[in-house]
């Protein structure tokens, strides 16, 4: 009797265990990483992510700020001071409207960089060419 014990719970952990690594090996061969993700990603769609890649570190950085403060202090977990509650509906439109105004900053500051750059590449090949037809033309001849 109890060999049939053993035997059973030994395929049940077989059988538990060859499915867990299954799912193990299939997640860990299938998930891209981040890397593919972005290559696969359009290029509007990248450009745009690394636009938003420093205002969320901004934003992962004042939400570990509200942790440790958080942390330190002796109230309920509840009371999370500077965080707005998610069921605050006053609180979380302010918040929303704050991180899409520096968010329009972030994109039109970029935009106006992007063509100023423009305007120097521009600028630099129009002094190119007239230096190049002022170096060919002659001024003192007659002909």
């Amino acid at each position: 009797m109890e060999s049939s014990g053993f035997l059973r719970w030994g395929k049940v952990f077989a059988a538990g265990g060859s499915i867990i690594l299954t799912g193990v090996l299939l997640f860990k061969y299938t998930t891209p990483t981040d890397e593919q993700l972005l290559q696969a990603l359009s290029p509007e769609l990248r450009l745009q992510y690394e636009r938003e890649r420093n205002l969320r570190q901004a934003e992962q950085q004042e939400l570990m700020k509200v942790v440790q403060q958080t942390m330190k202090s002796k109230d309920p977990i509840w009371k999370t001071g500077t965080v707005d509650s998610p069921w605050e509906r006053n609180g979380t439109q302010a918040t929303k409207d704050q991180f899409q105004r520096l968010k329009a900053d972030q994109v039109q500051k970029e935009e106006l960089e992007r063509i100023r750059q423009e305007l120097d590449k521009i600028r630099m090949e129009s002094l190119d060419q007239t230096d190049m037809i002022v170096s060919k033309k002659s001024w003192w001849s007659l002909w």
